[in-house]
């Protein structure tokens, strides 16, 4: 595992870790892939993307955005969830990213 970093939905909820461009909850799940900030489910479809200030948010005008699938990696061990941070006011046009446990 590459070093890990953190990371927090645009209301401050606690999701989970970057390894490397793969996005995975805090329970252990693989959840979506990095391509440049937009960040796409195994299915291959627009999950979100990764915003400057390393929040995860969901723009609205990209939800039928597709890139290639993939395999997701196999689970692993849960980690301690962080505590969650202030959140922050949308920007029109943009829904908060989905809850770590919906994924």
């Amino acid at each position: 595992m590459d070093e890990v970093k953190w990371t927090w939905t645009w209301s401050g909820r606690s999701f989970g870790y970057w390894d490397g461009n793969d996005l995975w909850t805090y329970s252990g799940k693989h959840v979506g892939r990095r391509l440049d900030t937009d960040i796409f489910g195994p299915n291959g479809w627009y999950i979100g993307e990764l915003m400057s200030n390393g929040r995860l948010v969901r723009n609205k005008s990209k939800a039928g955005q597709t890139s290639p699938g993939f395999v997701p990696l196999n689970a692993r061990e849960a980690q301690k969830r962080l505590a969650d941070n202030e959140g922050q006011p949308l920007y029109p046009g943009y829904d908060d990213f989905p809850d770590p446990d919906k994924l």
